[in-house]
């Protein structure tokens, strides 16, 4: 069945196959709706078009390895698991509190986003939210910041409409892969967790 399907596509698709076999190993998450900064909109992304085009393929040769692919039409998101709990990313505490944060921001604004399913926010922001709610006593550093949101963005997690990372004005674009990250029930979690301690690790 595998050998069927991957031989029913043609030179170039096998090729763009084996490319977004690495993509997905490497970001995890593929967007249907992306951001793009030359044109200034968001846009269909064709990745995502042509794995939800070729998914069974997808699956079945990601399955032999361990892998589990799930696509979500509704928010547009397909994402990779490890079925072993194997090739996880490793997020510093810093890094971990923005990804929180920009959850929680998520969920706060998206109530209001009757059509898309991406919410937007800024730099100032989110390092005023973490402030406010006590889970820093100062502004991360410029480094710390770009490092974070840099990760992040690696992920498709977030990204940016313009500017710079660190800048307080830079406006920030969250995609719903973050649901898939940061769960209800971590979220619950994770603020109990503040509550009790006065931080998160």
């Amino acid at each position: 069945m595998l050998d069927e399907l991957y031989q029913k596509l043609t030179n170039s698709e096998k090729e763009e196959f084996k490319r977004l076999l690495n993509l997905l190993l490497c970001r995890t998450f593929i967007i249907r709706d992306i951001y793009d900064l030359k044109e200034d909109m968001m846009k269909i992304n064709p990745d995502y078009r042509f794995i939800e085009r070729n998914f069974p393929l997808f699956l079945e040769y990601l399955s032999c390895a361990g892998w589990t692919l799930e696509k979500d039409s509704n928010y547009g998101v397909i994402s990779l698991n490890n079925s072993y709990g194997y090739n996880r990313v490793r997020l510093n505490r810093n890094t971990t509190l923005i990804l929180y944060i920009l959850r929680l921001i998520f969920e706060e604004e998206r109530e209001k986003v009757l059509l898309r399913h991406e919410v937007t926010t800024t730099t100032g922001d989110l390092v005023y939210k973490m402030l406010n709610m006590g889970l820093i006593n100062k502004k991360p550093s410029d480094k710390e910041l770009i490092d974070s949101l840099r990760q992040l963005s690696g992920h498709n997690i977030t990204g940016k409409v313009d500017g710079s990372w660190e800048d307080v004005n830079t406006r920030l674009i969250i995609y719903p892969s973050i649901l898939f990250v940061v769960t209800n029930e971590k979220i619950s979690r994770i603020y109990e967790m503040a509550e009790l301690s006065g931080y998160i690790y």
